[in-house]
């Protein structure tokens, strides 16, 4: 049993059968982070499982790893797959791990090298590859923290050995999105790959703050860009996103339709759910349809 909870927050979400499950990123006084399997049949009341999950397979990382955080789900052929961040001697590293029933978690090993974060899998082949978007890591922000202005596009051929193949989108330097990272995996709509990911404004004085905003990919060329977000789609406004352990942060993770299992195309009327980290400390729930996420996309 975990004691002395402190925060809760990043969590990845999934729809299976019909229970909404969430991987909560959880951390006690001692800074220590654990991630624990909540499960919800109306996406708002969980119960959270007071066992950490425990991978087995995680000598295929190599090295030590110090802290397993902000899983994303991707269902895939029926299995699901959980994208990690690992904290290592050597940096962060992506994990890639895989579950049937989220009682039993197998590490699959570390796709890309490098220090690296926010993977998302797209939940099919696309050209007969698999397709996974990732944020290289090559900028420190204040207080030490590696983080990225670009997303970039990784293909596979068996979910196990990745290729980096292209840049997608970067940051925009002075406004709300001037770092990124991906949030939640992308969803299949009729217009293209709907992708909510975070972005961070870095020039105020006090504090970074993160918000989210939503970009559309082409369904053939996941690295082609045909829409994105003017304007930021959600920001730190409650008193739980403004204070916390990290102030100043809303971080997407987590997003399942509200009422419909995960098959695609999703259309344009379907409710969103959206899970997200509020400063660090716990999760919110924002709701939205496809329809608005895809009318905040600016044509490119």
């Amino acid at each position: 049993m975990l004691n002395d909870v402190s925060s809760v927050f990043n969590p990845g979400a999934a729809r299976w059968g019909d229970q909404i499950v969430l991987l909560l990123r959880v951390q006690n006084r001692g800074r220590e982070t654990y991630l624990l399997p909540a499960f919800s049949r109306d996406g708002i009341d969980f119960t959270i499982s007071g066992e950490p999950i425990q991978f087995h397979g995680l000598e295929k990382l190599g090295c030590r790893a110090y802290h397993i955080y902000d899983p994303r789900i991707t269902r895939i052929d029926g299995l699901f797959y959980i994208t990690l961040a690992i904290d290592t001697d050597n940096g962060c590293r992506i994990g890639l791990a895989r579950t049937a029933d989220f009682q039993q978690y197998e590490f699959l090993g570390v796709p890309l090298e490098g220090d690296a974060r926010n993977a998302v899998l797209f939940p099919e082949k696309i050209g007969g590859e698999y397709a996974m978007l990732y944020r290289p890591n090559r900028t420190r922000l204040d207080g030490g923290v590696a983080s990225g202005s670009e997303i970039e596009l990784a293909l596979s051929s068996d979910l196990l050995h990745w290729t980096p193949c292209k840049m997608v989108m970067s940051g925009r330097f002075h406004y709300w999105d001037e770092l990124i990272g991906s949030g939640p995996p992308p969803v299949k709509t009729g217009r293209g790959w709907l992708h909510i990911y975070h972005g961070v404004a870095t020039h105020f004085g006090a504090s970074n703050i993160y918000q989210a905003g939503v970009v559309l990919l082409d369904l053939n060329d996941p690295g082609k860009v045909i829409g994105r977000s003017k304007y930021n789609i959600l920001e730190p406004r409650e008193l739980y996103e403004l204070t916390g352990q990290v102030p100043n942060v809303v971080f997407p993770t987590g997003l399942v339709p509200a009422d419909r299992d995960q098959d695609t195309p999703v259309d344009d009327d379907t409710e969103l759910l959206v899970y997200y980290g509020a400063a660090d400390t716990c999760v919110g729930l924002a709701t939205t349809t496809v329809r608005e996420l895809l009318d905040a996309c600016d044509r490119v």
